[in-house]
């Protein structure tokens, strides 16, 4: 299981070292889901795990690894290098790019690159997200194929033609005032069948990113 940063009452103490000022996006994924975090440099690979998985929105899951100079590092069942290595070790300079993959059956590919290096300020808490975009697929829908079909299914005519029976049979409803269609079977089965559908697609429709609901969760 990753490690996830600790909630805390208080603001901590600034981490000793530098912050590295970090931007992940989701590949072949549209519209792009993007990140822009500042995590401690002494802050292990798994612990960088941990701070993805929150600010990308995923749930923690699923395996995951790190591509960093032609060597894997991650979840444990992978047989790869172990992830408890600070991000000091790779002396990562700006403009360095690693891979981070989640959820090997799916394979969400992610880049990470090294925008800067900082220095921390005093009583401001890490990680913190400050910027971004798009909030992150579903987990387990089928991957970057997947979710593209779902996205293209959850604005299509046949969404459209859902929406369009809803707001029919409200309006016969609520302003006709025809409240015996609910007593009719074939009515209220066609009305729940509907609405099912419109719950199924509605984290297939675009979202918007809360920088605010990461930082909450860091």
């Amino acid at each position: 299981m990753p490690r996830w940063p600790s909630a805390k009452s208080t603001p901590p103490e600034p981490p000793s070292g530098s912050i590295l000022q970090v931007k992940v996006r989701l590949l072949e994924v549209r519209p792009m889901v993007w990140r822009r975090i500042l995590v401690p440099a002494s802050y292990t690979l798994e612990e960088l795990h941990g701070v993805l998985q929150v600010a990308m929105g995923w749930e923690g899951i699923h395996l995951y690894r790190f591509r960093i100079r032609a060597v894997h590092y991650g979840s444990f069942d992978l047989c790869v290098s172990s992830p408890r290595v600070p991000l000091n070790a790779f002396r990562f300079r700006k403009g360095t790019k690693i891979t981070y993959d989640y959820d090997m059956a799916a394979f969400w590919r992610h880049e990470v690159r090294i925008e800067d290096r900082l220095d921390p300020e005093p009583g401001r808490s890490y990680p913190v997200c400050i910027a971004g975009d798009n909030t992150c697929p579903p987990e387990d829908c089928g991957g970057p194929e997947g979710y593209a079909d779902r996205r293209h299914n959850a604005v299509g005519f046949d969404a459209m033609d859902d929406v369009a029976t809803l707001a029919g049979l409200i309006e016969a409803i609520v302003v006709e005032k025809n409240i015996g269609l609910l007593d009719d079977p074939d009515t209220r089965w066609n009305l729940e069948e509907v609405a099912d559908r419109i719950r199924a697609s509605e984290p297939f429709l675009p979202n918007a990113f809360s920088r605010r609901a990461v930082n909450r969760r860091f």
